[in-house]
């Protein structure tokens, strides 16, 4: 196909194809498949495509089958971002108590949060398919996040101490390259290292572990958060080397530290929807701190209070000034773009507790400073993540 043709053809595939004029515009069987699971979609018809027209229609089968033609078409993120404009633009969000539809799905934390929210009106028989779709999606994050999120907070590496005999995960290579540049092997094109120089670990005691809670808001706008928070949780838990706690709210409070063993069942225990009494719950971690000086507490929530925020504020002054070391992300998604309430986000900044929104994969260097009681700025910084300032 020349370069005329293609774009001929690339021009009719963003218009849309006529049915009289399937057979027409140069597009091949694949290109009009193509085209008519987009149509059905993005055209502005109802259920039956027509001149102009498309839908996605009523049936588990009809919608299984057009999920099967744009995982054909198209890479996994184009994939997600159709379905989650199909839940949205087609009512197609009671099909996910299908069986049938939702074992046909690309699952992603956003579909993960769909069913999380869903769990308490799906038949039973659709649970446990929802529970695998959900097995599978932790699995994929757990792969993803568990190795670099150990290693950082394991890491929480005492970086003024310096050792020649150190694990392969210490090596601090820009020294170690610097002094061995005498052993340059120009044959080979590299350095061929006689000396190794790392970083020594901090030793933690048993007695002396870091208290970690992450208490997460629970709201209908956090879903994708609460997932990535519940993984993380579970990942920590995993570590001995610290001791973690997973605090769920919305108006009510659901303590999920004792299954963080099993993630899955922690995403089961979580309750999406409804109000926001962030005062209750940052309460109820407050009571529950051991050793201010070695706690760390990440509030993972909007900011929009609908219990007492003034008291909120007051409470967050307190535990930072007994040492806790509290944090606030507006936001632990994907695109670490956050809504949030500026008022209240600023008179927490105003206190001198950071206050920012990240990304997963921004999540265990965020830790490891915390885990140090580094510079969350300095890090933020580096990160390119804007702070919220008093003055927002």
């Amino acid at each position: 196909m020349n370069e005329s043709d293609e774009r001929g053809r690339r021009w009719t595939l963003a218009l849309g194809v006529e049915p009289e004029d399937a057979q027409g515009g140069g597009l091949s069987d694949s290109d009009r498949r193509m085209s008519a699971a987009l149509t059905a979609l993005y055209g502005d018809g109802e259920d039956v495509p027509k001149k102009g027209r498309g839908g996605l229609g009523g049936s588990a089968p009809r919608v299984a089958k057009w999920l099967g033609d744009i995982r054909e078409f198209f890479p996994t993120p184009v994939v997600q971002v159709i379905q989650k404009d199909a839940f949205e633009r087609k009512g197609l969000r009671q099909m996910l108590l299908e069986p049938e539809f939702l074992a046909t799905v690309e699952a992603d934390v956003n579909l993960i949060a769909d069913l999380v929210s869903l769990r308490g009106v799906m038949p039973e028989k659709t649970k446990e398919t929802a529970r695998i779709v959900i097995a599978k999606v932790v699995a994929a994050l757990m792969e993803r996040l568990e190795r670099r999120t150990a290693d950082a907070i394991r890491g929480a590496l005492d970086r003024s101490r310096r050792t020649s005999r150190p694990r392969f995960a210490d090596i601090d290579w820009p020294r170690t390259i610097r002094a061995n540049l005498r052993h340059y092997q120009a044959e080979h094109r590299t350095v061929v290292p006689e000396r190794l120089i790392g970083f020594l670990r901090q030793q933690h005691r048993i007695v002396d572990l870091d208290e970690v809670t992450l208490c997460v808001d629970q709201s209908g706008s956090m879903a994708s958060s609460v997932v990535y928070a519940s993984i993380f949780a579970a990942v920590m838990a995993s570590l001995p080397v610290v001791a973690t706690k997973l605090v769920c709210f919305d108006t009510a409070i659901v303590d999920l530290t004792q299954e963080l063993a099993d993630p899955v069942e922690v995403l089961f225990g979580v309750q999406l929807g409804g109000g926001t009494d962030i005062n209750r719950a940052v309460a109820y971690c407050e009571d529950r701190i051991e050793r201010p000086g070695k706690a760390h507490l990440v509030l993972i929530t909007d900011l929009y209070e609908g219990g007492d925020a003034e008291a909120l504020v007051g409470r967050l002054a307190r535990l930072s000034l007994i040492g806790v070391n509290v944090i606030v992300l507006l936001a632990l998604t994907d695109t670490g773009r956050p809504a949030y309430d500026p008022a209240l986000s600023a008179k927490v900044a105003a206190l001198g507790i950071p206050v920012f929104a990240c990304t997963p994969d921004q999540f265990p260097g965020l830790m490891a400073t915390a885990l140090r009681r580094g510079d969350i700025a300095g890090w933020a910084a580096e990160q390119d993540i804007k702070l919220i300032r008093s003055d927002n």
